[in-house]
């Protein structure tokens, strides 16, 4: 027997951590933070092997992972562009390795989605600030390895448009073009690794929002304070690639900034106290969610996303404001906040994007 086989049979006979059962030994990596399972895969063939299979396993069973809120941030001043990771558990952050990117760029020009359980985040398009070139990149970020790939370009070169994830696919939405604003659809299958055409948008809207509940996606041009026009807004059917209008009640009514929980729709006003309300289809109306709206001492710009039962406000200087959401009886809903400070190294640094990803 060669001298590697000997030493893989002992690997594999010699228990994960000495003294526990291999059993508890790999719940106790598969609760490091994400960022250090990649480097824990370096410490034996067995650590390797065992992380490797709860990734695996963690694919299949959606409890094995645990969801972070993804933070794409940059610093005006100089340009810098960063993202990094909540942990909602250790309110701990980790900063990603950098992003490959042509520079300089803009970094809201980008649009951003996740497939959150397979721990992939895609970030698309954009838009370089010394030229005012649509970009068409796809960058895509991998939690299991800690790492980003470029994959194939869009079909078309597009900025400030709309991206989001159904059934394991990616679509990004209309946009700003090469000389236009476009309703031109694509969708991208990670699996295969190419995008193909999905159905036009009626006429190309200006992106304020936009967001996925169950197989639909809503896309609205949203309000411009102090409300001097109507707003125009959109849904796609992914299940028969159509488009419709959006009902009255649901634009009319979507003032601020969204956010899907437990498959419902808030939304934060931009205006008056930032309150938090949620969208009744039923009747197609909006409903105020009883208590206070985001705390003030928040500064924008920021960014909003959700997860078992709470939303994340991330704001300047990486500030986390975290709302805890509940249903009530008839129909209300009520939160409370709670505010983590952002580490004094993020102070500048504004956020322009967040994503849920488990890792």
């Amino acid at each position: 027997m060669r001298t590697s086989e000997i030493s893989e049979k002992s690997e594999k006979s010699q228990p994960l951590i000495p003294g526990l059962p291999n059993e508890i030994a790999e719940l106790c990596l598969l609760h490091l933070p994400f960022p250090n399972q990649t480097l824990a895969s370096s410490v034996s063939v067995s650590w390797n092997r065992a992380i490797s299979n709860l990734f695996l396993l963690s694919k299949k069973n959606l409890s094995v992972s645990l969801p972070f809120i993804f933070v794409f941030a940059f610093h005006k001043p100089t340009g810098k562009i960063q993202w990094q990771a909540f942990d909602p558990r250790s309110r701990r952050w980790f900063v990603l390795p950098p992003m490959p990117c042509a520079m300089p760029i803009c970094p809201p020009g980008f649009a951003c989605a996740t497939i959150p359980h397979q721990g992939a985040l895609f970030v698309l398009g954009g838009m370089r600030s010394d030229t005012e070139k649509p970009l068409h990149s796809l960058v895509s970020y991998r939690a299991s390895t800690n790492s980003w790939s470029v994959g194939p370009p869009m079909r078309t070169p597009r900025s400030f448009f709309a991206a989001g994830s159904i059934g394991g696919r990616i679509f990004a939405v209309g946009g700003s073009g090469v000389s236009e604003n476009l309703v031109s659809v694509e969708r991208y299958d990670p699996e295969q690794g190419s995008w193909a055409p999905a159905a036009n948008m009626r006429s190309g809207l200006g992106r304020y929002d936009a967001a996925v509940v169950g197989n639909k996606m809503y896309v609205t041009e949203g309000w411009a304070w102090p409300f001097t026009f109507l707003p125009r807004g959109a849904v796609y059917d992914a299940d028969a690639d159509t488009w419709n209008e959006m009902d009255a009640g649901l634009r009319e009514g979507w003032t601020g900034v969204s956010v899907v929980l437990e498959g419902r729709l808030f939304v934060i006003s931009e205006h008056g106290d930032w309150k938090l309300k949620v969208y009744v289809p039923e009747d197609d109306t909006w409903r105020y969610v009883i208590g206070k709206g985001v705390p003030r001492e928040l500064r924008k710009p920021f960014t909003v996303s959700g997860v078992e039962g709470r939303i994340y406000v991330v704001a300047r200087g990486l500030d986390v404001a975290i709302g805890r959401v509940v249903e009530i009886n008839g129909g209300d809903w009520t939160v409370d906040w709670e505010v983590v400070a952002g580490p004094t190294a993020f102070e500048d640094f504004a956020p322009s994007n967040s994503q849920v990803l488990y890792a």
